[in-house]
């Protein structure tokens, strides 16, 4: 158990089983059961030397039966906590175990498993902590209607501001991080929901150093379960007021210093 635990975080950590990794492939997934196997199955044909993790947040169908069925191991919420809630249950079980190297990707498909070596290669040839897939440094053509482009533009903009340097998608949830990372994402402030640029941008001020690279994304998946029910303005409003608070606790760090 990480000594910086809380009592609550303690209570929420699932016990480990197995032997440890330091390349763990992390899935959160809620009513996949259709996708999650040939997903799995297709990750540990590329990458036999990764753990696969998946946490079932509370789905309805066989999702988890179709992951463990396909060689994963599945941390299973109760019900519904959220796609944040999902991401921290597999940071904790990460940090438990040491893990060194951790990649996250959707289990809807969105995120090619091939694209992984991308993530892989840069966290191994970089001085960084965090690397972040981007669909819009020219690899791929990734379409989106235009009130999710315009948003998109939006948030590369305050996040690139807000950081002082060009960041091109700072909403993407295809990314590789380092055990520093991990330990920094646990914390109380990470959203049970939708973890974006307001994150992005609190790695930033924490000091974290984090790149871009070109990745592949496919668009306009049906069904795209952990992210079903959001309202675009609720989406916009809350992501604004959370990169508020993100600026609001970096210029307080900044000033005393920590």
């Amino acid at each position: 158990m990480d000594p910086g635990a809380t009592a609550q975080e303690r209570s929420r950590v699932i016990p480990l089983q197995g032997p440890a990794s330091a390349f763990l492939i992390l899935i959160p997934a809620l009513d996949e059961e259709s996708r999650i196997g040939p997903l799995v199955e297709q990750l540990a044909s590329l990458y036999p030397q990764a753990s696969l993790i998946v946490v079932d947040d509370g789905s309805t169908d066989g999702t988890a039966e179709e992951a463990r069925a396909a060689g994963a191991q599945v941390l299973t919420h109760p019900f519904h906590m959220g796609y944040g809630a999902a991401l921290q249950t597999g940071y904790k079980y990460a940090i438990e175990r040491d893990v060194d190297l951790l990649v996250q990707m959707d289990g809807d498909g969105q995120h090619p498993p091939a694209e992984v070596q991308r993530l892989l290669e840069g966290m191994r040839h970089g001085d960084t902590d965090l690397v972040v897939g981007s669909r819009f440094l020219g690899r791929g053509s990734y379409r989106m209607p235009w009130l999710r482009k315009a948003g998109s533009f939006l948030f590369s903009r305050v996040t690139s501001g807000m950081l002082g340097r060009r960041v091109t998608d700072p909403t993407s949830g295809f990314q590789a991080m380092n055990a520093r990372t991990l330990r920094f994402y646990r914390q109380d402030f990470y959203p049970y929901d939708y973890p974006d640029a307001d994150i992005l941008i609190r790695a930033g001020y924490h000091g974290l150093r984090f790149d871009e690279v070109p990745v592949e994304m496919y668009a306009g998946l049906p069904g795209k379960s952990m992210h079903r029910g959001l309202r675009p303005l609720y989406y916009v409003y809350k992501l604004l007021l959370s990169i508020c608070m993100a600026w609001i606790t970096g210029r307080l760090q900044s000033r005393h210093g920590a």
